[in-house]
């Protein structure tokens, strides 16, 4: 038997919250030509392909795509861009995550970008879970949620229904 899990956002509250996101971005780059949006590999990918196809419709703004590999058990490690650095200097970026849960992927994620001169630097997440050990926040966020620490919150971005719930 599996456990129940709790539905914290269904596929309506996702597109929804996806949506609301891309509109955040948009205002918050009005007067770019460019965005980067940097998705971490895989749901943060899947979030910013989403999040790309939403911007797409409601701006000019040109969105351009960015996976970042990031060994979540090893954060120290390299982290891979499928952009080369060249390719985001001066540039605005945001970095997607699916879930910012303790703040460790993200924190690496924005080290690594700084290494290069920016012109702005945005953070978006679809769940924040006020769980954070490190001074990182997200810009953008789906919804905020207080969870015990042995929860864990799973999305599913991919397949005909979308779902965020907690195991």
């Amino acid at each position: 038997m599996t456990p129940a899990k709790d539905i914290i956002l269904n596929h309506e509250e996702i597109k929804h919250k996806i949506r609301r996101i891309a509109y955040q971005i948009y205002e918050s780059n009005v007067n770019e030509t460019e965005v980067i949006l940097a998705g971490i590999d895989s749901n943060g990918y899947i979030l910013a392909k989403k999040l790309k196809s939403n911007l797409d419709r409601i701006s000019e703004l040109n969105s351009v795509l960015c996976k970042v590999t990031i060994d979540k058990k090893n954060p120290l490690s390299s982290i891979k861009t499928s952009l080369k650095s060249e390719d985001y200097k001066g540039k605005s970026i945001v970095l997607i995550d699916d879930v910012l849960n303790s703040g460790s992927t993200l924190i690496y994620g924005v080290k690594h970008f700084l290494e290069v001169p920016l012109k702005q630097f945005k953070t978006a997440v679809l769940v924040n879970r006020n769980h954070k050990k490190f001074p990182v926040k997200a810009d953008f966020k789906g919804i905020s949620l207080s969870t015990s620490l042995n929860e864990h919150v799973e999305v599913v971005l991919e397949g005909k229904e979308f779902e965020a719930y907690l195991k």
